[in-house]
């Protein structure tokens, strides 16, 4: 389909109207609502209010913000501070609920086989022990080494850590 002039003055028309790109792609005939839609905007038309569905998913958000709500990732950081554990209550597989650990201890052709069992940490499956071992932090990216003779500057933070 190529624009005309009569074409782009009725998408001009029809737009300004307020109706939808596939009402006017339906008036014009032999073209898409897409067709309509690009080239509403290379002719810089104004763009359209926004839909009802948008801002109420936009005041869903709103205030969701306002809610005093601790985010997942910052409730790991304060489990890697507490290094305190309950002790293990092996559990099979039958007895998993919602209150237990789920970290599968053993591979499952093993008659010893179990569930962690201890209460999992909100908002994961796994308890404090486990979270630390199922989510881990990502890595800084790491330095190449440019010099032959030299030592990276990571390196030498493991290094002075480790000593």
């Amino acid at each position: 389909m190529s624009w005309t002039d009569e074409k782009v003055e009725k998408l001009k028309e029809l737009w300004s109207k307020g109706q939808t790109a596939s009402q006017i792609a339906e008036a014009l005939g032999d073209t898409t609502r897409n067709a309509v839609i690009g080239k509403a905007h290379r002719l810089n038309l104004e763009a359209r209010a926004p839909s009802k569905q948008t801002n109420k998913q936009q005041g869903f958000k709103k205030n969701k913000k306002t809610q005093k709500t601790v985010s997942r990732k910052s409730r790991f950081k304060s489990i890697l501070l507490d290094k305190n554990f309950e002790p293990e209550k092996p559990t099979s597989l039958e007895e998993l609920t919602d209150t237990t650990c789920r970290w599968p201890i053993g591979h499952p052709d093993e008659d010893s086989f179990y569930f962690c069992g201890r209460k999992p940490v909100e908002d994961f499956s796994y308890c404090k022990l486990h979270v630390l071992y199922a989510f881990q932090p990502k890595n800084t990216k790491e330095e190449p080494i440019t010099k032959e003779d030299e030592v990276p500057a990571f390196l030498e933070k493991k290094i002075k850590s480790a000593s």
